[in-house]
C-alpha cells in the first residue's frame, strides 16, 4: 500500500502529463460541488483581488496561500526573497500586501528545483481549528488490483512516515468499483479513525462515500485529503486536497482539463505534447530522440554506463515525420545545456529514411552546431544510410549501440 501511495505522488512529477494536478482552490470547489465541507476559501489574481476578497470575506482571521503546484510551500522562498507561501492574514491591507510579493513571483521548494514555480494566484481561506486531524486518500491499489480508500488517524504529516514508523496506523478498505462504498462500510471506517459520536461519524462517512464518487465520476487517479479535520466546534472538514486526473480521460473531462496551468509546468514538455511527443526534460547534456519507450530507456541507460548523462527522455513513437523529427530537433535544441545529440532508431515500424529525412532538413534549417550522433537498425536502415552520407553534413553515424553511446558523451564532455 506505501508503494502504491509513493507511486501516486510522484507519478505527477515523474511522468510526462500524466497525472493532472489542480491548483487548491480549484480542488476546493471540485469538492463543494460534490457536497464535501471545506473551509470558505477564495482565490486571489492580484494584489487589488486580494484586498477586495479579504474586505468582503465576513471574517477577519484568514491564511493567505500561494497557488503554486508544489508541495511545502509553506517553508519556500519566493525569488524575491519573500519567505514562505503560507501567512496568516489579519486584515485587507496586509493580504495586499503578501499577495504583491507572491503573485508574479516564482516560489522555490523542496519540490520545484531551483528555478521555483511562478505564483499567478492566492487563496483566501478562513482560519478553522482543529481537534484532531486525520489523512484521508482514494487511489489505485496496484496489490488489490482496484481502488482502496487509505485513512490514518495521524494526518497532517508525511503518510510514508506514519506508514514506516506505525504500519498499523493506517487502514486500507477496498472499495467495489461499481457500487462504491456503502454508508456502513464508510461509518465503519470513521469509528476505526476514531470519531465518538454519530454525527461526526455519518460526516467523515459522508466525505468518503462522495470521495470516490469524484474519483469515479472525473476519471482521477489520485485523490489525497491532508488533513481531513474534526474542528474544534465539532465540524469534519477537508482542509487540503491534492488531486490526480488521468489524462487518457481528456476527451470527456473537458471542464477539469480546462483549470489545466501549463504556467506550472515544464515549458518543452508542453510543446512536445502538442506534437505528441513523449518528452521528459532530466539535467544531463546529451540529447536523446529515440524510438520506442523501452529503447529511450535502454539508450539513457547505456549513456550513463558510459559516463554520459542524458538531458532528456524523448520518444519519437512509431508514427514520426519529418516535421515531427524536426520539432523534436527544435525541443531538444532550446536546452543550453546539450551539448551532443544521439539519435538511436530501431526501424520496425518506424522508418530510418523518414528519420534520416527529418534528421537533414532540421539540420540545416536550424544551422546545427551541436555535434550529432546516429545510429539507425532497421526498416529502410540503408536508404537512411545513404540519405546522411550524401547530405554532405558532419553527421556521425554508428551501427553499434555502445560505440555510439560511448561518442554522444564523449562529445558532450
Amino acid at each position: 500500500m506505501l508503494a502504491s501511495i509513493r507511486k501516486a505522488g510522484s507519478a505527477v512529477s515523474a511522468g510526462q502529463r500524466r497525472f493532472l494536478s489542480i491548483h487548491e482552490y480549484q480542488s476546493m470547489n471540485l469538492l463543494n460541488s460534490y457536497g464535501i465541507p471545506t473551509p470558505k476559501s477564495l482565490p486571489a489574481k492580484t494584489p487589488e483581488e486580494a484586498f477586495d476578497v479579504a474586505k468582503n470575506f465576513g471574517k477577519d482571521q484568514l491564511v493567505i496561500k500561494a497557488q503554486v503546484l508544489a508541495g511545502g510551500r509553506g517553508k519556500g522562498k519566493f525569488d524575491n526573497g519573500f519567505q514562505g507561501g503560507v501567512h496568516m492574514v489579519d486584515s485587507p491591507a496586509q493580504a495586499k500586501d503578501f499577495a504583491s510579493k507572491m503573485i508574479g513571483s516564482s516560489l522555490i521548494t523542496k519540490q520545484t528545483g531551483a528555478g521555483g514555480r511562478v505564483c499567478n494566484a492566492v487563496m483566501l481561506a478562513e482560519r478553522r481549528q482543529p481537534a484532531h486531524e486525520y489523512y484521508v486518500a482514494v487511489l489505485n491499489d496496484r496489490a488489490s488490483q482496484g481502488v482502496v480508500l487509505v485513512a490514518s488517524a495521524q494526518g497532517g504529516m508525511n503518510i510514508e512516515e506514519v506508514a514506516a514508523k506505525d504500519p498499523a496506523a493506517i487502514i486500507t478498505t477496498p472499495i467495489d468499483f461499481n457500487t462504491g462504498l456503502t454508508k456502513d462500510e464508510a461509518i465503519l471506517v470513521a469509528q476505526k479513525l476514531g470519531f465518538k459520536d454519530e454525527k461526526t461519524q455519518s460526516d467523515a462517512a459522508d466525505i468518503f462515500i462522495n470521495l470516490y464518487r469524484i474519483f469515479k465520476e472525473k476519471d482521477a487517479t489520485q485523490i489525497e485529503i491532508n488533513p481531513m479535520a474534526l474542528t474544534t466546534d465539532g465540524e469534519v472538514l477537508c482542509m487540503d486536497a491534492k488531486f490526480g486526473f488521468d489524462d487518457n480521460a481528456e476527451f470527456r473531462q473537458k471542464d477539469i482539463f480546462a483549470l489545466r496551468d501549463v504556467s506550472q509546468e515544464e515549458p518543452s514538455e508542453v510543446r512536445a505534447q502538442k506534437a505528441d511527443l513523449n518528452f521528459i526534460k532530466l539535467d544531463g547534456s546529451v540529447g536523446c530522440l529515440v524510438n520506442g519507450a523501452g529503447l529511450a530507456m535502454a539508450t539513457m541507460d547505456v549513456l550513463s554506463l558510459h559516463g554520459g548523462q542524458p538531458a532528456n527522455f524523448l520518444d519519437v513513437g512509431g508514427g514520426a515525420t519529418p516535421e515531427t523529427v524536426k520539432e523534436a530537433f527544435e525541443i531538444l535544441l532550446e536546452d543550453p545545456k546539450v551539448k551532443s545529440i544521439f539519435i538511436n532508431i530501431f526501424g520496425g515500424i518506424m522508418r530510418c529514411d523518414y528519420i534520416a529525412e527529418g534528421v537533414i532538413k532540421a539540420s540545416k534549417e536550424l544551422n546545427l552546431e551541436v555535434p550529432l550522433v546516429v545510429r539507425l537498425k532497421g526498416t529502410k536502415e540503408q536508404e537512411a544510410k545513404k540519405m546522411i552520407r550524401e547530405s554532405g553534413l558532419k553527421i556521425e553515424a554508428f551501427d553499434s549501440l555502445d560505440k555510439a553511446a560511448e561518442r554522444a558523451s564523449r562529445l558532450a564532455d
